[in-house]
């Protein structure tokens, strides 16, 4: 599935690094060109000391005792140039930089180790994230599916936001939600709420069937749970059933932000819940029926499902994002591109990335293989349901 975030690398990057990297050689080179070109009374040499501590930022514990001894031999040369032997003064420039460089070789070879370790962290929860929030295909049968999805956590690979689309003897079943909290805790009870979807989407005879199925599931997870309070933790989602046979969709919203519809003729509208109904995980204290609603969902149509993340963006001036009257700027460009200026748009009204884990799934009906073949001035296919 097309996946849009917020975690790739700057262009400017691989530069920046590379820069670093070869300072400390700047800084030996132009030390000494000061040195060598400026009266006796004014000392240059005494910067080439610095050139192991920077190169501790980017070289290992090899590299580093290399820098150093360039440094040392440079300040060498300086003296013998300058005074036409190694005096006091010079004698003292290379003690400290003999004393940086062992200092800097003990701390490069740290950071290196640290670096080996962030990776292999790094590593898990790139493993991690794809058991709980695997990727999706691009299409499940005459579905498309694209992805906006990032943790507003620093580095971080899974956030409390969820989804997932699985094809069913009913049709593409997909669910959006938003675990209540944030850190291991949100995660924990996401990856609960996933895995009971994934068994019961399956199997669930309605929407309605599948939500009491969550329910179930969320309950045990809390009985379970070393968390003093995961009982009172709650998720907010959005059920979508797209059947095969119909050109329909059905939704149950649980306490989430309204799904937008968009229709092939540019027009869109949040789909209000018709019966308003709790978060999952609140059944106990929120008696209440499960409702879904019918849309018509032909070739063309889309449906946008989003968490908080989208809707309660706020700019400078503390005013929400208004989600509804973006989107028409983009009502017309593919899949991709709708995602790809709301992520934009999302950055430009915040000021900087997003405080809150950000998660919009774009659901489109595509047209059958048969009228897509037949193109628009062949012989119209059936209605794609």
């Amino acid at each position: 599935m097309p996946t849009i975030n917020d975690q790739s690398p700057g262009r400017f990057r691989p530069r920046l690094a590379t820069v670093v990297r070869v300072s400390p050689f700047l800084l030996i080179a132009l030390s000494a060109v000061a040195d060598a070109e400026t009266p006796a009374g004014q000392r240059y040499d005494r910067f080439v000391a610095a050139a192991p501590a920077l190169a501790a930022a980017t070289w290992g514990s090899f590299g580093t005792l290399t820098i150093g001894l360039i440094a040392v031999a440079t300040e060498v040369v300086l003296a013998l140039l300058r005074d036409r032997e190694v005096g006091a003064a010079a004698a003292s420039v290379i003690a400290a930089t003999v004393t940086v460089t062992l200092a800097a070789s003990y701390t490069a070879g740290m950071r290196v180790r640290r670096e080996r370790d962030l990776a292999l962290v790094r590593s898990v929860a790139r493993t991690a994230q794809q058991v709980v929030l695997r990727p999706l295909p691009d299409r499940l049968g005459d579905v498309g599916l694209t992805l906006y999805y990032n943790a507003a956590a620093e580095q971080a690979q899974i956030g409390g936001d969820l989804y997932e689309a699985v094809r069913t003897p009913f049709g593409v079943r997909i669910i959006l939600g938003d675990v209540q909290g944030k850190g291991l805790p949100a995660v924990e009870m996401a990856a609960a709420l996933l895995g009971s979807f994934r068994e019961a989407a399956y199997d669930a005879r309605d929407l309605p069937a599948l939500a009491s199925r969550l329910e179930i599931g969320l309950q045990r997870y809390a009985e379970r749970a070393t968390s003093l309070d995961a009982s009172e933790r709650f998720a907010t989602a959005v059920l979508l059933e797209i059947p095969d046979d119909r050109p329909e969709a059905y939704l149950l919203n649980c306490g989430h932000p309204p799904p937008v519809l968009l229709r092939p003729d540019g027009g869109l509208r949040p789909v209000e819940p018709e019966v308003p109904l709790p978060p999952l995980n609140l059944s106990a204290l929120v008696a209440s029926e499960y409702h879904p609603q019918t849309l018509p969902f032909g070739p063309g149509d889309r449906v946008l499902l989003y968490t908080d993340g989208v809707s309660e963006t706020r700019d400078r001036r503390g005013e929400f994002y208004p989600l509804t009257e973006r989107l028409a700027r983009w009502s017309g460009d593919s899949d991709v591109a709708l995602l790809e200026g709301l992520r934009r748009d999302l950055r430009r009204y915040a000021g900087g990335p997003a405080d809150d884990d950000v998660a919009a799934l774009l659901a489109s009906r595509l047209a059958p293989p048969a009228e897509r073949s037949a193109g628009p001035s062949g012989p119209s296919g059936p209605s794609a349901g």
